[in-house]
């Protein structure tokens, strides 16, 4: 087969390829015979062109290219494609097609409405014209025709609905609490004084002594209280009613007297730090868990020693790591703790003063990214480390911070961490900004402080920080007060009670102030709408009475001559009857008595010894004296064996040796000292 006739674009035969030539010569020469004008059609028509081939479209190229690919795929990988192509859009073209179709919608609804608006007029019109009775003077519409009097001024009218949305705006405030009046989000409008939640006060009793430690869980349902009377007490705001009674009161350290609690990031568990050298930590319930070890005292290094040796100044829980918690001491150092390992520190960090003797630290405390360690000593310093690196060198260190020798009762880091204040027996609240730590940004004067735990605070927005106060010669009332961060003035202060202040807790999730006084008092500050939960729970509920049993007693019936059967019994007291019913074992459900060796026990009924239980019980049927004679119980028998011997003879009758027994002539001779003895 020929080229030609295996492409079926070449003619079969010459007849039919002379004849194409002839037609395409007849179509060259009839456009070369006619106008220009139909060079287009001859170009389209028939077999070819003259010149070059006219140049294609993009698209067709395109789609030629695609065929040719799809060609190659098929004969390497005998597939044609992988799949449909991805369309193509234009989103120019899209988007003015959507601006279209918009404006057409939104032309065709407003043409609706139009219509419905005449619709509605139209049938009022009917109506109006339905209506019997004499037309309306002008000025005057039909729904004025049923007032009486003059018209309302306009300027009454405007007065009035302004009113109108005033209190449709505000009607939220004489219901219940709302919850954007809840969240604070109009606090950013209210003064600072306003931003205390000391509306009301609920008084709680802890002892007589002071309370210097004070301790709220997150989540705002329990409260711990210490005191230098060695109690801690737990106090449960779901369960207490208005009396305000703690749940449980307990003495966890022994004599030594609570120094700090704070509860962990959880909240299951509570630190306890007290007077002596161990710390520990108890759950929810109060019940202990763990107690630190105690160090060796001969031991001069104190990191050699796996835990503290004197006495315990304050203690915190690392704000993210859930089993860490910090420890200082009267030994000069701070040490942290695992709850998994108590019985030796995770590390140990030895504060040091300016010429490189030791110095105790009296306050402690974590960032609250817990990145920093930090503490107040009684050289009057604030030392920082690193909680990610070795505790070697002080990150920041400020040798002035307080008066020397004077404890440092509190250091407490701003909720974004910027700020510090410090709280010292230098009758001083200092405010520090951690990024220029060289100088404090104001010092608070003339704050009188008694305790080595009175503490300082921020507020949860960091526009405030407040302190206690102790009362001097010649005050009543011990005092709560709060500066303003920004400015530094005073911005208001709580009387709290007729003794000294030491101990401040705001809960931010409460919004709710606890305060520690010197009486034995914990007093609650909260909002009635700004405040949630907490001692609100508690000031609702009324302490419910116990109601007496009555007993309604029937009318006796004397009949001294009854027959016993029918006698009723004498009425007695119901004192009387329950000492009667004491007696009965089946009224008074007495449990069996114990076993014993002795008469009237259940194994003495049957015998006085085990054996004889089992004896009696298990291996006869009758029943065996104990206090007969065995040698006369076991002959009894004998007379019966050797009639019928059924036991012993028969098993022994084959093997049998034959019995040979002296006779007593033999023996009534003198007997022969030569002659063994048989028996």
């Amino acid at each position: 087969m020929s080229h030609r006739e295996g492409n079926p674009g070449y003619p079969r035969d010459n007849k039919q390829w002379n004849w194409t030539k002839r037609i395409s010569k007849f179509q060259i020469m009839e456009n070369f015979a006619g106008d220009g004008s139909n060079s287009s059609e001859a170009s389209s028509s028939g077999f070819g062109t003259f010149g070059r081939t006219p140049i294609q479209e993009h698209k067709e190229i395109e789609e030629i290219a695609e065929d040719l690919e799809n060609q190659h795929v098929q004969q390497v990988m005998g597939i044609k494609n992988f799949g449909k192509k991805a369309k193509n859009f234009d989103l120019d073209q899209l988007v003015e097609q959507a601006k279209i179709n918009a404006q057409e919608a939104n032309k065709k609804r407003l043409e609706a409405e139009a219509a419905s608006l005449k619709e509605a007029e139209n049938k009022e019109a009917e109506s109006d014209d339905d209506l019997i009775g004499p037309p309306l003077p002008p000025g005057l519409s039909q729904d004025d025709e049923d007032e009486i009097g003059p018209p309302i001024p306009p300027e009454i009218l405007n007065k009035i609905s302004g009113k109108d949305s005033k209190t449709k705006k505000g009607d939220n405030k004489d219901g219940d609490d709302s919850y954007d009046d809840l969240s604070g989000s109009d606090d950013e409008e209210l003064p600072l004084e306003k931003r205390i939640p000391n509306s009301h006060e609920v008084e709680m009793l802890h002892g007589t002594k002071a309370v210097v430690a004070l301790a709220v869980d997150p989540s705002g349902a329990r409260l711990a209280t210490g005191s230098i009377d060695y109690d801690v007490s737990f106090w449960d705001f779901a369960g207490m009613d208005s009396s305000m009674r703690s749940f449980r009161t307990l003495q966890p350290c022994e004599n030594h007297p609570i120094k700090a609690l704070q509860y962990s990031t959880t909240g299951d568990s509570i630190l306890v730090v007290s007077g002596a050298a161990q710390a520990k930590v108890l759950d929810r319930d109060g019940f202990e868990v763990l107690e630190c070890v105690k160090g060796d005292q001969y031991i001069n290094d104190m990191a050699k020693t796996k835990g503290h040796t004197a006495a315990l100044n304050s203690g915190c829980w690392h704000p993210h790591i859930r089993d860490e918690f910090m420890t200082c001491s009267q030994d000069g150092t701070l040490r942290l703790w695992l709850t998994e390992n108590p019985k030796q520190h995770k590390a140990v960090i030895k504060p040091r003063q300016q010429g490189g003797l030791k110095t105790n630290p009296t306050a402690c405390t974590f960032s609250r990214d817990g990145n920093t360690v930090a503490c107040g000593c009684y050289d009057g310093s604030i030392q920082m480390w690193d909680h990610r690196k070795n505790f070697v060198n002080t990150t920041a260190c400020l040798r002035d911070g307080h008066q020397r020798q004077s404890e440092i009762s509190s250091i407490s880091y701003s909720y974004l961490g910027s700020y510090l204040a410090s709280r010292g027996n230098d009758d001083t609240l200092k405010l520090w900004d951690l990024r220029n730590f060289k100088k404090p940004l104001n010092v608070f004067g003339n704050l009188f402080s008694r305790y080595e735990q009175t503490d300082c605070a921020f507020s949860p927005d960091d526009t405030l920080v407040f302190t206690g106060e102790s009362l001097q010669r010649g005050q009543d009332t011990g005092r709560l007060i709060f500066y303003n961060t920004k400015t530094f003035e005073q911005v208001s202060h709580i009387d709290v009670t007729k003794s000294h202040v030491i101990k401040g807790i705001w809960h931010a999730k409460l919004n709710q102030i606890f305060v520690g006084c010197g009486n034995g008092v914990v007093k609650c500050y909260f909002d009635q709408k700004k405040s949630l939960r907490g001692a609100k729970l508690c000031i609702v509920k009324t302490h419910r009475k116990k109601h007496s049993v009555e007993v309604v007693s029937a009318q006796q019936i004397i009949t001294p001559h009854a027959l016993p059967l029918f006698r009723q019994e004498k009425l007695r007291t119901s004192k009387k009857k329950m000492e009667k019913d004491r007696l009965d074992p089946v009224k008074s459900h007495r449990p069996d008595l114990p076993i014993t060796s002795g008469q009237g026990g259940r194994v003495a009924a049957s015998g006085s010894t085990l054996s004889s239980f089992v004896i009696r019980n298990l291996g006869l049927s009758k029943r065996v004296d104990d206090e007969q004679d065995p040698r006369e119980a076991i002959l009894k028998y004998a007379k019966e064996a050797e009639e019928n011997p059924f036991w012993v003879a028969p098993a022994y009758k084959k093997t049998q040796p034959q019995p040979i027994f002296q006779n007593g002539a033999e023996e009534e001779g003198p007997s022969d000292p030569k002659k063994p003895k048989t028996s």
